[in-house]
């Protein structure tokens, strides 16, 4: 999908958000200082796989949590978690990496992903995230994100997501 691709799902499912384009941002620093405030909560989205390489996971939390990726994987009952290469978050998501987001499960049809949420991110009124590329944020109210998820069908795991 293309970013003109996920506003017209967004739109097709009737969920409301905003959009901020801005220059391309690679980290939580960068779009500290090149994005403008803007509302809901901004997030930071980890592609993880398993030892094995057999589990992926997307992580979502906070931009400004550091995840212990030990005690996660613990939690997870997966062991040792580490990032997934490009080519497994190209042909797993289908992002570049720094492009990362929640809304990249919508490339996930065939369900390989599994969808892990920091508790924080959420309970919050609306996300912010990358319509699939780091050049604009998106701004999703709760309900909007449980509407994708349903159609999508991946059920978020809810966790309070160890931090270090």
């Amino acid at each position: 999908m293309t970013p003109s691709d996920i506003y017209r799902f967004l739109d097709d499912l009737g969920v409301e958000y905003g959009k901020c384009e801005h220059p391309a941002v690679f980290t939580v620093e960068e779009s500290s200082r090149l994005v403008p405030e803007l509302p809901g909560t901004p997030t930071k989205n980890l592609f993880i796989r398993d030892g094995k390489g057999r589990r992926h996971f997307l992580i979502v939390v906070g931009h400004d949590k550091s995840v212990d990726l030990k005690s996660l994987g613990e939690r997870l009952e997966a062991g040792k978690l580490s990032f997934a290469s490009p080519q497994r978050l190209q042909k797993h998501l289908g992002l570049e990496p720094g492009s990362v987001s929640i809304l990249g499960i919508v490339n996930d049809s065939e369900g390989n992903v599994e969808l892990v949420i920091d508790r924080a991110v959420w309970e919050s009124d609306a996300v912010q995230c990358h319509p699939l590329v780091n050049t604009a944020t998106v701004i999703i109210p709760r309900a909007g994100l449980r509407r994708i998820l349903e159609h999508t069908g991946h059920a978020p795991r809810v966790l309070d997501v160890p931090g270090r």
